[in-house]
């Protein structure tokens, strides 16, 4: 099953400078990226999405704690999230103080190493063990939706995804209505949203919380 990856994919690298070198001007990044497009849409366009970047070095060998991405405007310096142990970057909202060219973003990785740059997105889960089916499977069409704006002309070029990964810690069964679902080897359950159930409204049931609920393209 592939991870979304929308429009191109960043391969960055640039010159070194002492312990840090310039990664990528910020604004170059959030455009680049359509990052601006996306938190451009109003908030109910959204709602349903969290969206992360993917920063992975193409070194396999570097954990998540040393890849150190700071902010530099003048002589402000504003580190960006830490890493999740996904190599996932909270960058969030676009900073408008932050979006001229004069705004760098430092890495601690050395000048040869590249990192490969895209979207990992997860759909918050209300809280318990139960869910309107349409308040969590609705959010694949609501990211396919913003993918589109986020695309602009290029939108019948642009990726889709297509199910919730829903993943726990442990093996877990999840049901819709009468029918079950239970975990893989690798304790999770990929739903595809159903246009009736989208309709109908019934409840999603879950053995186990999920800690995460992907969205994933096939």
């Amino acid at each position: 099953m592939k991870k979304i990856a929308l429009l191109s994919l960043l391969m960055l690298s640039l010159n070194l400078h002492a312990a840090e070198r310039e990664w990528t001007p910020y604004k170059k990044l959030i455009e680049g990226l359509r990052l601006d497009r996306f938190y451009a849409l109003p908030a109910a366009e959204r709602d349903r999405v969290n969206l992360f970047l993917k920063v992975q070095p193409v070194n396999k060998n570097y954990k998540p704690s040393d890849v150190v991405l700071t902010v530099v405007d003048g002589n402000e310096r504003t580190p960006l999230p830490a890493l999740t142990k996904d190599f996932r970057l909270a960058i969030g909202a676009p900073n408008p103080k932050w979006m001229n060219d004069d705004v760098k973003i430092m890495t601690s990785l050395p000048k040869e190493d590249k990192s490969a740059v895209n979207y990992e997105a997860v759909t918050p889960l209300p809280e318990g063990l139960q869910w309107p089916y349409a308040t969590v499977m609705g959010s694949v069409g609501q990211m396919n939706k913003a993918i589109k704006k986020m695309a602009g002309a290029m939108s019948m070029f642009a990726p889709s995804v297509d199910v919730v990964l829903f993943k726990f810690d442990k093996p877990a069964q999840l049901k819709v209505g009468a029918k079950a679902y239970n975990t893989n080897a690798k304790n999770e359950i990929a739903l595809k949203p159903e246009s009736d159930l989208l309709k109908t409204n019934p409840m999603i049931v879950v053995s186990e919380r999920p800690y995460e609920a992907e969205l994933r393209g096939e």
